[in-house]
């Protein structure tokens, strides 16, 4: 009587669900969409902690695993998590301060080469229309070019007056954006600190709560997830250093400015798959761009190029090899998760679908594994 009663509870508070479900859809999206929006700090602070991790497990390999000093292991947790941040801050911090001065003076000279470039436009339209050989239809039209450069540079500057004019908007984002970033690496730098106590935690109450044999599945899975994604996140940093490389070779080979800061930039922006290549080359187009419009061009074709390598041979070599994924697979992947959720879908499609690979392959060898035992014994 008592299981038919739990039953009938289990399942009627499932009917209900689904009942909310399919009469207040929009409530629940909306409801959860608030609930992301409340726990992404956390969210965050937990991906954080999950690659500063991989940090930390390296150098507590090395940073005195057997003292006997009772002060040193009490703080030598403390202290591995603090040089992992050093090492991460000083790497960014690193990239950005070789491309950021320049990127700037690149801008600067780029707003202000704007008035002589319309007047340049202006003058060379003025020409056109008084000399050249064109229908006299068109040559009756009367141009105002001054006009028309006043009204470009007025919408300019009254455009770029909106942007900067909503002062309030941008502190309270950044604002927003800081606390948030504090909380998640708080957050994070607590997981690091207590990640043993939390875990068993966690697995004291998966015990008290989930029948064995359904556990041992989920921490099978959840294990080979693991593997997927931290193998995943080494791989994308290795792939990362040699895409950083190969720009700055090529373009010290062939005389492009700013080879060390365009080369740094790109290897930091190719943590994100297949699209971060292009926006590091977005950049160094600009920054080349003052100096030589001709050299940026030739920048252009020189990134396509290299965009085209690291997308066919180094990246499902080295991120596919790294996770145990065939080529083919990696590159599918990306493509669908990029079309599903963008950037995200992208940095996220990769070690998903290495994990279902991974479980799938498993699987297979079990199960086959399981009818050549059956066979040799009905032999």
């Amino acid at each position: 009587m008592e299981l038919n009663r739990k039953n009938i509870t289990k399942y009627g508070l499932l009917v209900v669900l689904i009942l909310v479900l399919l009469i207040y859809p929009t409530w629940v999206y909306q409801v959860f969409l608030n609930l992301l929006g409340v726990m992404m700090p956390l969210i965050l602070g937990a991906i954080l902690a999950y690659v500063l991790n991989l940090i930390c497990v390296k150098l507590e390999k090395h940073f005195f695993p057997n003292t006997k000093w009772h002060w040193l292991q009490k703080s030598r947790r403390g202290i591995v998590i603090l040089i992992a941040l050093l090492i991460v801050i000083l790497v960014i911090s690193g990239v950005f301060r070789l491309v950021l001065p320049q990127f700037i003076s690149a801008l600067t000279s780029f707003f202000k080469s704007i008035p002589a470039f319309f007047n340049d436009v202006a003058n060379f339209a003025q020409k056109i229309n008084s000399h050249s050989i064109i229908p006299e239809q068109v040559k009756s039209i009367d141009v105002n070019w001054n006009s028309v450069q006043s009204k470009v540079m007025k919408f300019l500057t009254s455009g770029l007056g909106g942007v900067f004019g909503s002062t309030i908007k941008i502190v309270t984002g950044v604002a927003k954006g800081l606390f948030n970033f504090i909380l998640a690496l708080t957050f994070a730098v607590y997981i690091l600190a207590t990640k043993e106590k939390l875990g068993s935690q966690i697995d004291r109450a998966s015990r008290a709560f989930i029948k064995e044999k359904h556990l041992q599945k989920i921490k099978y899975v959840l294990h080979v997830t693991n593997q997927m994604f931290s193998s995943f996140i080494v791989g994308q940093v290795t792939e990362a250093i040699i895409l950083g490389t190969l720009c700055t070779l090529g373009m010290f080979i062939f005389r492009f400015p700013y080879a060390l800061s365009v080369g740094a930039f790109v290897g930091i922006t190719s943590l994100v798959p297949i699209l971060g290549a292009w926006m590091g080359g977005a950049v160094g187009f600009l920054l080349i761009a003052v100096d030589s419009p001709l050299n940026a061009v030739l920048f252009i074709v020189f990134i396509i190029v290299l965009q085209q390598l690291e997308s066919n041979l180094v990246y499902p070599r080295v991120v596919g090899t790294s996770i145990g994924l065939p080529g083919i697979w990696v590159l599918a992947a990306i493509t669908i998760g990029g079309g599903l959720s963008g950037i995200v879908g992208m940095l996220l499609g990769v070690p998903v679908v290495a994990t279902i690979y991974q479980l799938m392959k498993n699987k297979v060898n079990q199960r086959l594994d399981s009818q050549v035992t059956d066979v040799e014994l009905e032999n």
